[in-house]
């Protein structure tokens, strides 16, 4: 009997997707709308989603602009901003807020590589959670003798094909996020 790697797969690619939306937050110097998606603005007396209250484009390679769909919250944008401490400068104007990104320095530089390499570990970890969850269901389908032994031992060479490539997928995003701080 083989056995559905479907679940094993959606975990691996869950993880992918994590680790990519972790180092998006990762501010390297160049500017992307991704880096104000956890800033929370003071809309009309409640915490909102800067995304929410606000269309965010990229100006030039270091500027980002805030169009609020409600000019009225321009203020508020600006102030929810300079809270955020993205280490970016944000400068009000009629149409928006414009949101500019200075250059990494090299101590800035170290700790962010050493925070690339620290979500890169978490990513690994989760994915050897998904590696032992999956292991277990099949060691238990053949104990209860949904399975043989032969093609438990296939199903764990599999398996740990599917982990090693889901491993080549971190340290190539992990690589890249690298290269983008190095350079």
């Amino acid at each position: 009997m083989a056995y559905n790697f479907n679940q094993t797969k959606e975990g691996v690619k869950k993880v992918n997707e994590w680790l990519v939306r972790e180092l998006g937050t990762i501010r390297t110097g160049r500017a992307t709308p991704a880096l104000l998606d956890g800033v929370m603005v003071d809309s009309y007396g409640s915490k909102t989603q800067i995304t929410h209250v606000a269309a965010i484009s990229i100006e030039d390679a270091k500027t980002l602009r805030v169009t609020p769909w409600d000019k009225s919250q321009i203020k508020s944008i600006e102030t929810a901003i300079a809270a955020s401490n993205l280490g970016v400068s944000s400068i009000p104007d009629a149409s928006g807020v414009r949101v500019i990104c200075p250059d990494v320095t090299a101590d800035r530089r170290k700790v962010l590589l050493k925070l690339i390499n620290e979500k890169t570990e978490e990513a690994k970890v989760s994915l050897r959670g998904e590696r032992e969850k999956t292991w277990n269901d099949i060691q238990k389908r053949e104990k209860e003798g949904e399975m043989s032994e032969d093609d438990k031992f296939k199903c764990k060479d599999e398996l740990q094909k599917m982990i090693d490539e889901g491993q080549r997928q971190l340290l190539a995003i992990s690589e890249k996020k690298q290269h983008e701080i190095e350079n």
